[in-house]
This record gives C-alpha cells, structure tokens and sequence, in this order.
C-alpha cells in the first residue's frame, strides 16, 4: 500500500492569505499579458473532465495510483455507487452513504440511502419518494438521518430519515430549481439544522446557459431570491431567446433577480425573502421557521462545525458563462458570521468583479448589479483554485488522524468547458486548510507528475472526490468519489456505477 507522498506540490505553503490574496492580483495581471500576446486564445482548453473523452467503463480501482502525506495509507472501501455525495455514521459506527439521484447532464435517477456492509456491499435503507434530487449530504444525529435534498424537479427539502426507511419532510418548497441546490444539512451544537442554499443562476441573471442546465424550459419564471431588500442599477442584458425555436431571431432582455425576459429599471428595489437564494438558513430540530444565518454567497455546498462550535462553510465560485461571465473567481472558505453579507452577486472573495482582473477573456467587464453594498464584507479563510469545485469537508478532531483542527475539503474538479476555459486540470484531490492562517496545501492526489482525474491519467485513483468525512472517532477520513464525469461543449455526461468511497488512515489499514 502506498503511503509516501511523492509529489509534494501543496497549493501555497507558509504563506499568510493576506500575501495569497496579493500573489492572486500578480498572476492576474501576469496572465493579463499573455492574453494580449494571443497565448491563451491559441490554446484549447484542457479541462480534467475533457481529457478523459477516451474512458471506457468498467471504472478501474488502484489504491497505489494515489499519493498521500508520508505516514498514511487509503483503500477503497465501497465501489460501484452511482452518485454517491456523502457518507455517515451511526452509533455503531456502521457507515451509510447517499446516492444522490441526480447529476448535471440532466440524468435523473433514484435518490437512495445506502448502508455499506463489512464487505463492501450495500444494502437500501430508503429511497426518495420521486426522482427530486439530488441528495446531497447526509448525518446522523439521535437516531436519525438527515438528508438534504436538492430538489431539481420540486424544490428543494430537508427530509429525516427513520433506520427503518421511513422519510418525513421537514422543510419543503426551498428555491432549489435552477443551477445549484439545497446543500449539506448539518446539526449544530445548538440543536438547530443548518443547510446551504445555491443560488438560481452563475451571477444573478437567468440567461441561455441556465437553459444548457435544463431547467429554464421546466421553470421559465424561475430567478434568484435575496434575503434582504436590495435596489438594483438596472443592468439589463440582451440575448437570443433561449425558449424560441432555433433560428428564429428572436431576442430577451433580463435584468437581476428577475425571470428570463424581465427587464429591470435602475433603483428598483427586489424585496427579500426567507427561503432565498445563496444563502445559510437554519431551523430548529425540534420544528419551527426558517432562520437565515448568512447570506450572498453563490453556492455554499460544504458546511461543517469546528471544535469550538464555529461555522464555516466552502463557496464554489463564479463561472465564465452565461450572460454575465466572471473570469479567474476562485472558490472560498469562509467562516460564518450570523447575518453577514458574503458579496455574491457583485463580488468575489470580497473583492468587487466590476473590475477589468474579473472580465473574461474577449468579453465586456462585469457592472455591479447591485446599486449599494448590503453590508461590510467579511475576510476569507482560504481560496482555492478556481473551477477546482472545493465542496464538502470536515475538521479533524483527532490525535489519532493528525492535523487536529485542519479542515480536509474534497475537489471535485474542473467542468471545463462548460464553466469556462482551463489551460490544465484543477482539483481532482483532497486538500487540507490550515484555518488561522489560510494556508492549503494537498493531502490526496493522483501520483504522477500531472493533474487530473484517474480517467484522464489512465489511471486507477481518485476521479470527483465530492465530499469528505471522519468517521464517530475521528480515526479514519473516508471520501467520497462521484465518479467519472465527462465533459464536452454540450455539457455533462456522468457515468453511472463508477462511484466509490475511500477510506484513508494513519499508518495503513488495520486488520
């Protein structure tokens, strides 16, 4: 078994973020240049998901083709999932996984909880009353599960989940329908239930790439919900109509906050709402309205709770698409503060996009939407690479694992071309953030001198790592791998039964 990490490439290493955030604007203008010199227009992009167009199923599974942090060691531990986006633990310890019954490029499936055996295999606990994903965390707390459910089709919900399979929605109708979801519904020391909501659109305009996703056809009334009042500037943006037939000529113009063909006037004033979009909102277990904690994040997928009780949560970032396209935003970790302000849709890891650093390549810069700034920005904890889709994660807890108090964030990886362009892969692995000084560096990657998924590589490591756990004890980190996700021009194509869970522990496997 492989424990030696043989390719010691973190992220930043001794770095405060104050100096990442100053190294960050310095590329931007480094790589400013090259685009004027052509480089960057002459090349392709080179995308993980793009590279893998040759992979033939079955999935191949080799433990030795991942490297790791000397000392440690990983081995699969399920395999053949469809879907799979998080894991648990009940108080025996025995783990259970979500299969989340949905993924982009519009495949919908069952939503299911699985139990994994001790060999391996998996046994239905309980399935989703409709194809309503995807399922897209799950947790155990006093004897239940809880499940959020993204709610693609009907909206999203927070569903519990007896052992005997019973499912009993606690919170229904949540604004789920567009490109992001209800996200990881975690319990907090409070005894409330906390859970991201992912906003409707890529920066807050329903535009011809939300009709790419499917979901304009299905909901074409369908926009973002801020949680507070805002007065918007009036920024309206013209395109083809998404929803006329091919070649008609016909155009839209929407604004903000609106349905697809709404236009918006300045100084108008949206009125907020709970549920709203891109945002943490909580209720508590014992029942009771919805709470909001945080808002104006894009997509707040990962949420997890530190020793000491605080929140953080991990943003995946603005894309370059859509009629509003944000270049080199990369995605956060912030630590929540109750009724902040996070910037979307007018800013990026507190920094405004109506700037010439956040225009992309060939396209006009980005104009505030907003006509003020609801409130003071926070300070990020961390940034990672943009497109890298840094999404679920948990903090170490143990001696026993090492890096007590880190935060270990799985990457899905890059979903080029469709989110934007990419020179190279980006994610694909597990990273572990220092949270007081922001430093990130890798924990689990393909070995190799190259980024990128095992379909990629030609290899048998880790594909879509999408979300990471410790198990009741903290002694072992389990991941969990979506599997193989290709990507084209068009769009999507996920792969069913390539899913696979990874156990990762300190010295090896224990027998």
């Amino acid at each position: 078994m492989k424990t030696t990490f043989d390719r010691p490439k973190p992220q930043e290493a001794s770095i405060t973020l104050r100096f990442r955030l100053l190294h960050i604007r310095t590329v931007s203008i480094v790589i400013s240049a090259l685009l004027l010199s052509g480089c960057y227009f002459l090349r392709g992009s080179g995308g993980g998901g793009q590279e893998a167009g040759s992979w033939q199923a079955p999935r191949h599974i080799d433990p030795h083709d991942v490297a790791l942090v000397r000392g440690y060691a990983i081995e699969p531990f399920a395999q053949g999932l469809t879907f799979p986006t998080g894991i648990t633990f009940d108080d025996e310890g025995r783990a259970y996984v979500v299969e989340s019954g949905y993924s982009y490029g519009e495949v919908f499936e069952t939503p299911k909880l699985l139990r994994v055996e001790a060999d391996g295999s998996t046994k239905t606990i309980a399935e989703g009353i409709s194809k309503n994903g995807p399922w897209t965390s799950v947790n155990f707390y006093r004897g239940n599960f809880y499940v959020a459910e993204g709610g693609e089709r009907d909206g999203g919900k927070i569903l519990k989940i007896s052992p005997q399979g019973r499912i009993t929605e606690l919170v229904t109708g949540l604004p789920s329908m567009g490109d992001h979801h209800t996200n990881s519904a975690v319990i907090g020391p409070d005894g409330y239930i906390y859970f991201g909501q992912g906003t409707a659109t890529n920066s807050g305009v329903v535009g011809v790439d939300n009709a790419k996703f499917g979901w304009l056809r299905r909901r074409p009334g369908f926009h973002d919900i801020p949680c507070r009042d805002i007065t918007l500037n009036g920024v309206n943006f013209e395109t083809e109509d998404a929803l006329a037939s091919s070649g008609s000529g016909e155009k839209r113009t929407t604004g903000a906050y609106s349905a697809y063909g709404t236009p918006t006037q300045k100084g108008q004033i949206i009125h907020g709402k709970i549920p709203c979009t891109g945002s943490v909102m909580r209720f508590p277990l014992a029942g009771g309205p919805l709470e909001l904690v945080a808002w104006g994040f894009r997509n707040p997928f990962g949420l997890a709770f530190a020793s000491d009780g605080q929140l953080f949560v991990t943003e995946n970032a603005y894309d370059d698409r859509g009629s509003r396209p944000i270049w080199g935003a990369g995605d956060v970790l912030w630590k929540v503060k109750k009724g902040a302000w996070y910037g979307w849709p007018d800013y990026s890891a507190g920094e405004s996009v109506a700037n010439s650093e956040f225009a992309a390549p060939g396209k006009d810069e980005p104009t505030a939407l907003i006509a003020s700034a609801p409130d003071s920005l926070p300070t990020p904890v961390a940034i990672f690479g943009v497109h890298s889709s840094s999404n679920g994660f948990d903090f170490s807890k143990s001696d026993e694992f090492g890096y007590r108090g880190e935060a270990f964030v799985a990457q899905f990886g890059d979903q080029a071309p469709a989110v934007g362009k990419v020179l190279h892969p980006v994610g694909f692995k597990v990273v572990r953030v220092n949270v007081n000084t922001g430093v990130i560096e890798d924990f689990a990657v393909n070995a190799g001198s190259d980024n990128g998924p095992a379909s990629a590589l030609g290899s048998g490591g880790l594909e879509r790592p999408v979300a990471a756990r410790f198990d009741r004890k903290g002694g072992a980190l389990y991941i969990v791998d979506f599997g193989v996700l290709l990507m084209s021009k068009e769009g999507a194509s996920p792969k069913q039964h390539t899913g696979v869970v990874w156990k990762i522990t300190k010295g090896g496997r224990k027998e």
